[in-house]
């Protein structure tokens, strides 16, 4: 086995939201993350029509369609195929494609109250060159979030600290009325990844 693999093994075995999520029943970490988020700015409420951009293996999902019942409404998109969860509707593909994007119109019923995003790309461990394809991926969900969010709608979506953080940041603040960066607990302390919590989206 290969040492990073080792690396990762050992701080499985010893991550305590690991443990957790695992006695929880969740997919994965992730899901301590978005309840920690919402604890503080109170995003779910049954009823909302929510997005979830990058939703594999489904640890999002599952918090987020517990909370939108009864009436709520949670579409998952990711590249990757999603096990069937309750209440949830899932949509394999790219939301860089035209005919995905409109298939999650469609589902969603035409709006969103919020949309998630915990996307990442396939790493290739050059550090700039993952930034780079992390902050495309962010930027096309802010393209497609204000074309689908409620005038008083929420973006939450995961940015990594790097050289294409500051212009991130400068992109919501343009493209949202107000900007605020979250680093859940469950987050690990030497991970580049941060939070952006963004609402009131500004129509180009």
């Amino acid at each position: 086995m290969a040492k990073v693999d080792k690396q990762w093994l050992r701080r499985q075995l010893t991550d305590p939201y690991v443990r957790r999520a695992q006695e929880a029943g969740y997919r994965s970490r992730a899901a301590f993350k978005l309840l920690e988020i919402d604890r503080k700015d109170r995003l779910l409420r049954p009823g909302l029509r929510v997005l979830d951009l990058g939703a594999a293996p489904g640890g999002w999902a599952r918090v987020a369609a517990e909370r939108l019942r009864p009436g709520g409404r949670l579409v998952a998109v990711d590249l990757l195929e999603l096990a069937p969860l309750e209440g949830v509707i899932a949509i394999r593909g790219d939301i860089r494609d035209a005919s995905v994007r409109a298939a999650a119109v469609e589902a969603l019923g035409g709006s969103a109250d919020l949309v998630l995003c915990d996307m990442s790309p396939n790493l290739s461990g050059i550090a700039s060159a993952d930034q780079a394809r992390a902050a495309q991926l962010v930027e096309h969900a802010v393209a497609f979030a204000l074309e689908i969010l409620q005038p008083q709608g929420t973006f939450v979506g995961k940015i990594f600290h790097g050289e294409a953080f500051t212009g991130l940041l400068e992109l919501l603040k343009r493209s949202f009325e107000e900007v605020q960066l979250r680093k859940p607990a469950a987050s690990r302390s030497e991970s580049r990844e941060n939070y952006v919590l963004a609402r009131g989206p500004r129509r180009p």
